[in-house]
């Protein structure tokens, strides 16, 4: 494999790609554990500089992106297959489809699914004045938007870009081979390296503020469950306990246990659910969810292109500034699950499945979970909304609290803090393994030595941001390691429609009557052997 050593300290790595990669983060950790006030000034400094840039480019992207990702799936070239012509999909469509769940969920989404409708209840600029039915049809409408389709548009994106470069074209699972349509050869140069580096770093701050989040709140379970203060020491130990059980996994490739964990996963997620149902207000809850879907397709252009432009103040810059710096940061984790798992797929089956199955786990979510919260506002005691503004980690221990359903609310406390526990340990986990293939340029071969650094670097990074600063630098470090990324991004799509020009098509439109017209992997082959020549 191009660019990896075969022996010596970066054994099965890319010796410039991780020498370059451990350095920057390194450095990063280091100066931020020791001076963190400094690195919370800067971090927070950075982020109001970019403000007025990403107001506009990371909307324009993000539509781009999802404009781009509906046409491919239902454009010319909706029935190219992710793989050779005679290829039919590794995975039965259930069982991508469920797995394409274990991607849409998370601790991030456990996080805010109160946290972030309750927010927009309170305070969002598309209600004016004070009328809570208006309030709360707009707070369930905005958490949809900024987990809804434009950020799965972002993932499905960069996981087809990549799928079809190595299961079409035989490239490594990486992004520089995304490149090579644009600069040949040379994706295993300085340019190539570069645009790894890149990924790297876009993808350790994903993943350290997905980390961050997850451990925050589950301090906060454990001291609502035993009564012990919450504190930055208890995130500290948190951070090393899940990261130290993730490296471990990796080391000694219990993936089997990995997952069992995860269909844990699936079945609690599935209860808690169904505790917010069938405790809450069932026909409330029905009722608004088929009616905020509604609210949020209609509204959906609109939001795309809304730039909080003749706004005062700084909303879009804490939510939707934010989730997009989030999830082009966390696109290379989540895009290479993706790819792996969606070999010999149409691209028209890829992306509706892709976008709409998350999307719609999503918005059920979402509106059990938030529409309690509503409730509890509108028609309950209220006080959700209170213990969000003093300390967001807690919004939805205070909701299941205010439900007010004896031991059964106990019971459902002790799921969710559990729920966070595993989703941290296996995100950390995938974290880890993502990490070591953008390095190894696309291999699935584990270094030993390298999952222990790594291990540790992610821990260091997540562990600085959470003592310097706590959810605001988590959201200003993610939303400025994104920018690089986001140009990586954009090429990676210039490179594939230059590939797809070569994609011949039979009488009827949308079928392919012949490969490709250059045999990349042959060509890959030749360039390999002239360089072990040379």
């Amino acid at each position: 494999m191009h660019n990896v050593a075969t022996r010596g300290l970066f054994k099965g790595m890319s010796p410039r790609v991780t020498a370059i990669s451990t350095l920057l983060v390194v450095v990063f950790a280091g100066l931020g554990a020791a001076w963190p006030s400094t690195l919370e000034a800067l971090v927070v400094g950075w982020r109001e500089s970019l403000t007025p840039f990403l107001q506009w480019y990371y909307v324009l992207v993000v539509a781009g992106f999802l404009f781009l990702v509906v046409w491919l799936g239902t454009g010319r070239f909706k029935n190219v297959r992710l793989g050779q012509d005679h290829e039919v999909p590794e995975f039965r469509t259930f069982s991508w489809l469920t797995m394409l769940f274990a991607a849409g969920m998370g601790v991030g989404l456990i996080f805010w699914a109160v946290a972030e409708p309750i927010s927009h209840f309170k305070d969002n600029p598309f209600v004016a004045g004070d009328d809570p039915t208006a309030s709360a049809d707009s707070a369930l409408r905005l958490a949809y938007f900024h987990w809804g389709l434009n950020g799965w548009a972002v993932f499905s994106l960069v996981a087809l870009i990549l799928a079809y470069f190595s299961f079409r074209r035989g490239l490594p699972l990486t992004m520089r081979s995304a490149f090579y349509p644009l600069i040949g050869k040379h994706i295993h140069g300085p340019w190539g390296d570069a645009v790894d580096v890149l990924s790297v770093f876009a993808t350790v701050f994903g993943i350290a503020t997905t980390l961050g989040l997850g451990i925050q709140q589950l301090n906060t379970g454990f001291s609502e469950l035993t009564g012990i203060a919450a504190g930055t020491p208890g995130q500290v130990i948190i951070a090393a306990l899940v990261m130290g059980i993730a490296t471990l996994s990796v080391l000694f490739g219990v993936q089997s246990g990995v997952r069992l964990v995860s269909e844990a996963n699936f079945w609690m997620s599935a209860a808690i659910l169904l505790f917010f149902l069938l405790w809450g207000p069932t026909q409330y809850l029905l009722a608004l969810i088929v009616q905020s879907t509604g609210d949020y397709l209609q509204n959906l252009f609109t939001l795309t292109f809304h730039t909080h432009a003749n706004e005062p103040g700084d909303w879009q810059a804490e939510w939707t500034l934010f989730y997009w710096g989030w999830w082009i940061a966390w696109a290379p984790f989540v895009g290479i699950f993706i790819a792996r798992i969606s070999r010999g797929r149409k691209l028209r089956e890829f992306v509706m499945g892709v976008l709409l199955v998350p999307t719609g786990i999503t918005i059920i979510w979402i509106g059990l979970f938030g529409g309690n919260a509503i409730y509890i506002e509108l028609f309950g005691p209220g006080g959700v909304a209170d213990a969000t503004r003093e300390d967001v980690s807690t919004a939805v221990y205070r909701t299941i609290e205010l439900m007010d359903v004896g031991w059964i609310a106990t019971a459902a406390a002790i799921l969710v803090t559990v729920l966070i526990g595993t989703y941290l340990i296996t995100s950390a986990n995938a974290g880890i393994l993502v990490t070591q293939t953008l390095l190894s340029n696309g291999s699935t071969d584990i270094s030993r030595l390298h999952t222990v650094i790594w291990g540790a670097a992610i821990t260091l990074v997540t562990v600085v941001l959470l003592t310097a600063g706590g959810l605001e630098t988590l959201q200003g470090a993610v939303i400025a390691a994104a920018v690089p990324f986001s140009f990586i991004i954009v090429g990676m799509i210039a490179g594939l429609l230059r590939a797809l020009e070569q994609e011949r098509f039979a009488a009827r439109p949308g079928e392919r009557s012949e490969p490709p017209m250059e045999p990349w992997a042959q060509a890959e082959s030749d360039w390999t052997s002239r360089s072990s020549d040379s």
